[in-house]
């Protein structure tokens, strides 16, 4: 477990105020795995009368609102939400303000979060970061000060740069936040010597270096904080690690027998990685699916650590359109997951029924996928496998998203707790370009898969055939030829036919950015997509009569020398033959 050891300290100093404001958090263990420990220093502004109260606002927001963005986001995505959105409070109160110059919402930041094995910092305007080493500190942050002015600060402007730096950390690494009421006035030398001496007591070291740069003369606040990594979490013992080593493996299930408060009703699906069952809970009658990991999968560590993860994705997301997970609310006895039943069929199933549907009920159907996938992206998760196979339409028409256990979570990985597997995990018909050349996926992964689907939907073919898996270089890659779907069946508009296009193109970059621009462009019609295809005189029809003008020019002119070359004398010889006249004695001319 992340154990740190911290001393802090903060004096008005000589000035009436102290415009300084520190804190620290340290969570409970489930949001200490998840979130880490954050700590942050704010400093206000001399010239205004409330920058006490901006560097107030700034920490206490800090510290409360990062714990309350999601899991599975990094802590950079999440610290710089949190952060972008004080600095516009404050901004806001500034500007609220300018009939008054001495009351400026502004003040310096730096923070840092420990989480996992690693330490994030933060940093915008001059109060300082260092690490110490045996005997130095080493700056890990950048003043942003011009002379005796800041050039960056919280509150300073609508939008706020902010400095990241992401380290890796070991047990002994000692931190140290300070203002410039402490650095400008205490060699390092001392810092470094008091905080060895005073090792086992950092809040006494801090005051005493405190107390040193109110000795020294320092005019200006003084704030410093100290922070020691005491032990860092094993890797190996995460939540979800830790579910694989205390629980047992379950029994082969059968129709008709009970299973840890379930009645098992029939098998759904058998598949490699899990076992999937309908079950129902004999406390409260409801129609659960348990799933249990195939007998195949019971040696492999990673394989049981992700398929646990399914349920842990579930209950971060609240949707009408990803399946969720259940929790009956007492213990589990065995390893395996349960989520909610739903009645209906797959997609791929629907698809085999219904092989040639409208285009109106093609955009119904993507219309739901992206609401559940965008879900996802906003929480930055990667699903990696959307395929029919894993959509369910359930007897009300609505679709959900299912099966988790290739989906990526940028707060997991961040934590060491979900590495890149080596294999792809999604099924390969569906799985973006990218993936075959063993890149790590991203939201335009995602895209493509759901452009896959859009193409078969209407076409029942896939967009490139069956090359995509076989291309393991860009420049095969390169040479993958799009099947226009508009070909096959001219009720497509070709505008349509483009959006798809660009959802599944080879290159992640020249696809949409976003899910809902590909599904706007399903809707409605592209002006860059109908310009393409509409004739000159329609696209531009300045050009197109520049171009008719050009080409009558051209035309007349050729007429021209036509007819003039005709009504020149001997305008009938052969041309390019030089005819020369010699007069006779007559004075009549002949040719030589």
């Amino acid at each position: 477990m992340l154990r740190i050891a911290a001393g802090q300290h903060s004096h008005k100093g000589r000035k009436e105020t102290n415009q300084d404001f520190h804190g620290l958090y340290i969570p409970k263990v489930q949001r200490l795995n998840s979130k880490g420990i954050a700590v942050a220093l704010a400093d206000g502004i001399s010239s205004s009368s409330v920058s006490q109260e901006a560097s107030q606002i700034a920490v206490n927001a800090f510290l409360s609102d990062y714990y309350c963005t999601p899991e599975s986001w990094p802590v950079k995505k999440a610290v710089q939400r949190v952060l972008q959105a004080i600095n516009s409070w404050l901004f806001a109160q500034t500007r609220a303000c300018r009939s008054d110059p001495e009351r400026g919402y502004v003040c310096t930041f730096s923070a840092i979060v420990f989480k996992g094995c690693r330490a994030h910092l933060f940093h915008v305007g001059d109060t300082r970061v260092y690490r110490l080493s045996a005997s130095a500190m080493e700056q890990l942050t950048e003043d942003h000060r011009f002379q005796n002015y800041l050039s960056r600060a919280m509150g300073m402007d609508q939008a706020v740069e902010i400095d990241y730096l992401s380290l890796p950390l070991e047990s002994g690494d000692t931190f140290v936040l300070a203002t410039d009421g402490i650095y400008e006035f205490v060699s390092e030398r001392f810092i470094v010597d008091t905080i060895h001496a005073y090792s086992q007591d950092l809040q006494l070291a801090a005051q005493l270096i405190v107390d040193k740069a109110f000795a020294q003369g320092s005019d200006d606040n003084l704030t410093i904080q100290i922070l020691r990594i005491e032990t860092l979490p094993d890797q190996e013992l995460g939540e979800l690690e830790s579910e694989v080593t205390s629980l047992p493996l379950p029994p082969a299930l059968e129709a008709g027998m009970v299973f840890d408060g379930y009645r098992i009703v029939r098998p759904l699906h058998v598949g490699y990685r899990s076992h999937v069952h309908l079950a129902m809970d004999r406390e409260s009658g409801d129609q659960v699916v348990i799933k249990t990991p195939s007998v195949e999968q019971h040696g492999n560590r990673a394989c049981l650590e992700r398929f646990l993860m399914e349920e842990w994705i579930a209950r971060r997301i609240d949707n009408p359109h990803v399946v969720k997970s259940y929790a009956p609310g007492r213990k589990r006895n065995y390893l395996y997951t349960a989520f909610e039943y739903i009645e209906g069929q797959t997609l791929a199933q629907w698809m085999r029924d219904n092989p040639e549907p409208e285009l109106r009920t093609v955009r119904e159907i993507i219309n739901q996928i992206a609401r559940g996938l965008q879900v996802f992206h906003r929480l930055e998760m990667i699903h990696q496998d959307l395929r029919p196979a894993n959509l369910m339409i359930d007897g009300t028409g609505t679709i959900k998203i299912i099966d988790f256990g290739s989906v990526q979570v940028a707060g997991l990985m961040e934590m060491g707790l979900s590495e890149v597997p080596a294999a792809i995990l999604g099924t390969e018909q569906y799985s973006a370009p990218e993936y075959f050349l063993g890149e790590v996926g991203s939201a335009q992964s995602d895209l493509y898969s759901l452009g896959v689907i859009t193409y078969q939907l209407l076409t029942g073919r896939l967009p490139y055939g069956t090359k995509v898996p076989k291309c393991r270089t860009r420049a095969a890659q390169r040479r993958l030829k799009y099947l226009p779907a508009a070909s096959e069946d001219k009720s497509i508009p070709v505008w349509v036919d483009e959006a798809i296009r660009k959802a599944v193109h080879p290159n992640p970059w020249m696809r949409y950015q976003e899910v809902s621009e590909f599904v706007h462009d399903l809707h409605y019609p592209n002006p860059v997509y109908q310009k393409k295809h509409r004739p000159l005189a329609e696209r531009d029809p300045v050009l197109f009569w520049k171009m008719v003008s050009l080409v009558l020019t051209v035309l007349l002119l050729g007429l021209a020398a036509v007819i003039y070359l005709k009504e020149m004398p001997g305008g009938s010889e052969v041309p390019g033959k030089a005819m020369v006249y010699e007069p006779d004695g007559e004075g009549n001319g002949s040719p030589r």
